[in-house]
């Protein structure tokens, strides 16, 4: 047998069928940007606030929140999901990815219907709580799933699609409730909230076509359905050496970390040299979902515009450009990826711009009077930067690397973990922000943005000093760096063993290798 050709030169259009999959995968992602969507712009929409909210001549647009309203129907999902994500270990070791996805697709539609059949702000609490329970699991076993099923050089932009379905479920919010946002009825409200019904229906049905995860399979022992799982993912973009080659370095990847430590548990992940991968994905996954301000403009910057003296119907408008290039940007960011820099220097890239533009927004709300042109100026420029540098950067690589950097043993529960913490995190800046923000507290406005100034710089030191770069490394290379202990300045420089090991056993060389044939074969024998 001839020695198989390296695996990261098959195309992305060779890979299709993978794409295709982790693409319908990572569509579970639609359903947060939509909830962010049509959550944050309810709050500027009139007959919401007619059957929500107050009356107040002296607030632009004429109605107002309760800050305690406003907090618990945006920090609810997020304290759900966190619930969600911390249990998400304990489900996926047993039950599956895929499993998984289907009881949040139910979780996310009864907490849908809750919100849409009431005008009950106690109602409307439990489904805003229930559908945050679905949201973990949906945004959780997806990024699990594409991330142990890409191709190691694709990762990144398989893993990355979720960024892409959540601008996609924004953009489509926010179309949908500039249309409805002149409504003065309950409707105004319930029509966005019934898109958030499709995701369900369709993710359901499309589960049926999707194999399970090969690692998880392999992880759980069943090696042959591993192989036919990788297999159908994998379809014509390997020859069957190739295809074997990687079927190897799997099983023996996973054998290794099963030899090195054997339990699988919520503990485990702060043992060893797990410890370290852990902290490394929570302290990304923090650098993101706190430290960027991303979750001070995403969930408000409709309602922070209003109050700030934007007018409703450009507010709205502005809402909808910057989606829409967001999205473009996005793509851009993938491109960059695949082609241009590594994961760390994004992350760097991305902490920098979120720094500057957090910046500008701080200064010009300092140096400027409230409601005037350049205020107002001033404001959508700086929200705009800021949104579009998130989009190309941060936002987009983020869940590549916390999914990457944890090992397949204890992937569910770190990364579950980490999950978790980031939607704690998420919770705490959206709980906070009104009271910084709205003018009946503390009124801060845009100068809210030096916080976030500050804990970017952070973030900025903390990808350089700690975060490795893992592009083009298999899964089981990155066991193998982080299990040798390799340093954060050397991970792209270390030859890593795992792949000649694998090649020795496809080529028969390997006596243990011979063995796990052995065993695959009268497991093949008994199915």
């Amino acid at each position: 047998m001839s020695s198989p050709p390296p695996l990261a030169l098959s195309s992305l259009w060779a890979n299709r069928k993978c794409l295709a999959i982790c693409c319908l995968v990572s569509m579970a992602n639609l359903e947060f940007g939509l909830d962010s969507g049509v959550i944050g712009t309810l709050q500027a929409i009139p007959g919401f606030l007619m059957v929500f909210g107050y009356a107040n001549p002296f607030i632009p647009g004429g109605y107002g929140l309760n800050s305690t309203f406003q907090q618990l129907i945006t920090s609810l999902p997020i304290l759900g999901a966190l619930v969600s994500s911390l249990v998400a270990g304990a489900f996926s070791t047993h039950l599956g990815r895929r499993v998984g996805l289907w009881v949040a697709c139910v979780l996310t539609a009864v907490g849908v219907a809750l919100q849409m059949a009431t005008d009950d702000k106690g109602a409307i609490y439990v489904g805003r709580f229930v559908l945050g329970l679905g949201n973990g699991f949906l945004q959780t076993f997806s990024n699990i799933y594409c991330a142990e099923a890409a191709p190691a050089h694709l990762r990144a932009i398989m893993v990355g699609l979720s960024t892409e379905w959540i601008l996609v479920g924004t953009v489509v919010s926010a179309v949908i409730t500039n249309a409805t946002q002149a409504r003065f009825d309950k409707t105004s409200y319930q029509i966005p909230l019934g898109t958030l019904l499709i995701l369900p229906v369709v993710l359901a049905a499309g589960l049926l076509l999707v194999p399970e995860s090969p690692r998880y399979l392999i992880a759980a022992g069943r090696l042959q359905a591993g192989r036919r799982a990788l297999d159908r993912l994998r379809g014509t973009s390997l020859t069957a050496d190739e295809l074997e080659l990687e079927y190897v370095e799997i099983v023996k990847g996973i054998e290794e970390e099963k030899r090195v430590a054997g339990t699988v548990g919520p503990l485990d992940i702060f043992r060893g040299t797990d410890r370290r991968r852990t902290l490394l994905s929570l302290g990304t996954a923090a650098a993101d979902s706190g430290a960027s301000g991303a979750w001070f403009l995403i969930p408000y910057s409709t309602y922070f515009m209003i109050i700030s003296g934007v007018p409703v119907n450009d507010v709205f408008h502005y809402f909808v450009i910057n989606t829409c290039i967001g999205l473009v940007v996005c793509n851009a960011g993938l491109f960059a990826l695949r082609h241009v820099c590594g994961r760390r220097t994004l992350l760097m890239i991305g902490a920098a711009l979120n720094a500057a533009f957090m910046l500008g927004l701080a200064v010009s709300a300092t140096v400027t009077t409230a409601f005037n042109e350049p205020a107002r100026t001033s404001l959508v420029t700086f929200v705009a930067l800021f949104l579009v540098s998130y989009s190309f950067a941060t936002g987009v690589v983020t869940r590549p690397v916390t999914t990457e950097i944890v090992s397949t043993r204890l992937r569910a529960w770190s990364f579950g973990l980490t999950q978790g913490v980031s939607q704690l995190i998420i919770w705490l800046v959206s709980f906070c922000t009104p009271y910084f923000i709205n003018p009946e507290h503390m009124h801060w406005g845009g100068k809210y943005g030096y916080i976030f100034f500050a804990s970017s710089l952070i973030s900025l030191v903390w990808y350089y000093l700690f975060v490795p770069e893992m592009k083009g490394r298999t899964l089981e290379e990155i066991d193998e760096l982080f299990e040798k202990r390799v340093a954060t300045k050397d991970f792209t420089t270390f030859k890593t063993a795992i792949r000649d090991q694998a090649l020795r056993g496809v080529r028969g060389d390997d006596s243990e290798t011979t063995k796990e044939k052995s065993a695959v074969e009268v497991q093949e024998q008994e199915d």
